[in-house]
């Protein structure tokens, strides 16, 4: 019984990785019909519920690509989306218990994240900064040492402002939120002198606000964020699948297209952003 066993782990061990994968996404989509995306309810420009309460926002509009690609690569004549909402707490988990396919916000790619889910080819290239209400003296880091700073709890905005205030020894005040709209309204009622989050996305979340208030960001950034779509860890068939659609944008320039109806009212992308793009359009 024991030398069977023995066989059998041997037999299971040579079976090549491309078998175990077809469990993973792909299959699923291949059966089912249907990807499960999941995107962030507040993080406009780039992912948000519209007044339809439908998703929308620049990596929504590439994950809609990413099924498109995924049906043609899979030569589906259908293949339909749900959208799951998710918070900012919440979404890689929903990543690696199967909860969603894809998800598609302002995640950003470090090393520690992707010991439980894995990464696409980077989608934007931004950094953390503080927002603050006008006539605010904070105008660089070094102005936050005695502030209190509002930012959401476990993100690597948190993390990289932590370390950016020790390594100048400001004694700043971190307060902690589940969501960019609860630090806003704490900052439009004067509970924090400032709140932390990705530059764009604060942008976003003013520019998309009802408030009649007055905002300034911060003149320099403390971190650099690299976004990328989060998918399963170990499923390598799909995330080929995924990197091929987003290599085919960046070859063909469609994201400029994508870029210009999200985000081109702040101007044209940087040209490190370009760069990135430039680098990552991967040929066939």
């Amino acid at each position: 019984m024991r030398s069977a066993a023995i066989i059998l782990l041997g037999l299971l061990a040579g079976i090549p990785a491309s078998v175990s994968a077809q469990s993973g996404v792909l299959d699923r989509a291949r059966k089912a019909g249907v990807m499960t995306i999941g995107f962030i309810e507040d993080g406009a420009p780039f992912s948000f519920a519209g007044a339809d309460r439908q998703a929308q926002g620049f990596a929504v509009d590439l994950c809609r690509e990413v099924a498109v690609g995924v049906r043609a690569q899979l030569k589906l004549e259908k293949l339909d989306v749900r959208w799951v909402p998710l918070t900012v707490g919440n979404r890689l988990d929903a990543v690696r218990t199967g909860k969603v396919d894809l998800e598609c916000s302002t995640t950003t790619w470090t090393l520690s994240r992707q010991e439980t889910v894995d990464f696409s080819l980077i989608t934007f290239l931004d950094g953390g900064s503080i927002l603050s209400r006008k006539g605010s003296e904070l105008v660089r880091l070094s102005d936050a040492d005695g502030k209190r700073i509002a930012v959401i709890g476990g993100t690597t905005t948190e993390r990289a402002l932590r370390e950016a205030l020790a390594g100048r020894s400001l004694r700043s005040e971190l307060v902690p939120v589940s969501s960019r709209t609860d630090g806003l309204k704490l900052l439009e009622d004067g509970k924090v002198d400032g709140f932390a989050s990705d530059r764009t996305t604060l942008i976003g979340i003013v520019a998309t606000g009802s408030t009649g208030l007055g905002f300034r960001l911060m003149d320099e950034d403390f971190s650099v964020e690299q976004y990328a779509l989060s998918l399963p860890r170990g499923d390598y068939e799909f995330r080929l699948a995924v990197n091929r659609v987003l290599a085919r944008i960046y070859r063909s320039g469609e994201i400029v297209k994508i870029y210009n109806r999200w985000l081109g009212g702040l101007g044209p992308p940087s040209l490190l952003l370009s760069a990135t793009y430039f680098v990552q359009s991967l040929g066939e």
